[in-house]
């Protein structure tokens, strides 16, 4: 295993700790109350415990530690940051942002100082572990990023005929199947989904919604034809 090997690892492990075993309850809570919640300490925790875990050795245990450690105390000041006059509707972005950022620098200093030598004699192919990481991104993570695109540029659109929910499911499902095309070289069939979703989805005489979807289409598509490209270029 090497050093992309090992930060794809430490990449799903972050994935999985802030947007897999969190509830978007939970994750409010959090980010309202910083280190009055309970909830924080137990994800500081479990943040802990995923990034050893994915590490693969046990002498990453103290890189763990200052990945865990830092991403709580950054969980814990980030309702400041959310009632931040001028940086409060970009928290979102600039929390992943560090998030990553020190997750990255932890991983270099260690194998620049240590080396990587997992503990289990495991062969690990990094475009498989990227086509896992990719379709991770592309169902809960994708979600969240593009609602948080839609809050800071203030784009909404209210309606009363709507099933709770249904736009979540469609966009996963549209991000599954691009980032499938993509993979297998079916260019011509991320096309017709596109023309298929912009046919049935709304008529023209709905423009502002028409253009809310589209806004939305255009980012979730994109989400995944970035991840498809990196994957194929890899």
């Amino acid at each position: 295993m090497g050093i992309k090997e090992f930060l794809l690892l430490q990449f799903i492990a972050h994935l999985c700790l802030d947007y897999f075993f969190q509830t978007d309850k939970l994750a409010k809570q959090k980010n309202s109350i910083g280190f009055k919640s309970p909830f924080l300490y137990w994800h500081g925790l479990a943040c802990f415990a995923l990034s050893w875990l994915f590490s693969l050795q046990i002498s990453f245990v103290f890189g763990a530690a200052i990945i865990a450690a830092t991403h709580f105390l950054m969980d814990g000041f980030k309702r400041h940051l959310n009632n931040s006059r001028y940086f409060g509707r970009y928290a979102f972005f600039i929390d992943q942002a560090i998030h990553l950022f020190i997750m990255v620098v932890v991983v270099l200093l260690f194998d620049k100082w240590h080396g990587i030598n997992p503990s289990f004699n495991i062969s690990i192919n990094f475009k498989y572990l990227l086509i896992i990481a990719s379709y991770l991104v592309c169902l809960k993570p994708a979600n969240i990023f593009i609602k948080e695109v839609f809050r800071v540029t203030e784009i909404q659109v209210s309606s009363d005929n709507e099933m709770p929910n249904a736009g979540k499911v469609i966009g996963v499902l549209e991000r599954i199947l691009t980032l499938t095309f993509i993979i297998v070289s079916q260019y011509s069939a991320v096309g017709f989904l596109i023309a298929a979703k912009s046919i049935l989805r709304y008529g023209n005489n709905e423009t502002l919604k028409t253009e809310y979807v589209l806004i939305g289409t255009m980012l979730s598509f994109g989400i995944a034809v970035i991840a498809g490209i990196i994957i194929n270029f890899l």
